[in-house]
């Protein structure tokens, strides 16, 4: 077991750093040898859909009113524009007021 105080938070950090830094550089080099098809181009945006799907279901559901009024202003400005900064805006703004203004 690795201490985590001391030079223990040192080694712990340094772990993490080589193993996204791994899987980055693996993910990178894995898509430059793989030949983008139309069957790999839906297999990704699928994935991309999954995963943010699976990040904003449980604060939808167990999350404040500031975070549920956030994604009630995201998914309004990114169905109204089709871009995602004006909804990321539009959301971190949304949630600011909320709970400033609401709590």
């Amino acid at each position: 077991m690795i201490e985590t105080s001391g030079t223990g938070t040192i080694y712990i950090v340094a772990i993490m750093v080589i193993i996204t830094l791994a899987t980055r550089w693996g993910g990178v080099y894995f898509m430059s040898v793989t030949p983008i098809n139309y069957r790999v181009r839906q297999f990704i945006q699928a994935m991309s859909a999954s995963v943010l799907v699976a990040l904003i279901a449980p604060m939808a559901i167990t999350g404040d009113h500031g975070a549920r009024i956030a994604l009630l202003a995201t998914a309004v400005i990114i169905f109204l524009t089709q871009k995602p900064l004006p909804a990321i805006t539009a959301g971190i703004v949304a949630a600011a007021l909320t709970r400033q203004f609401v709590y």
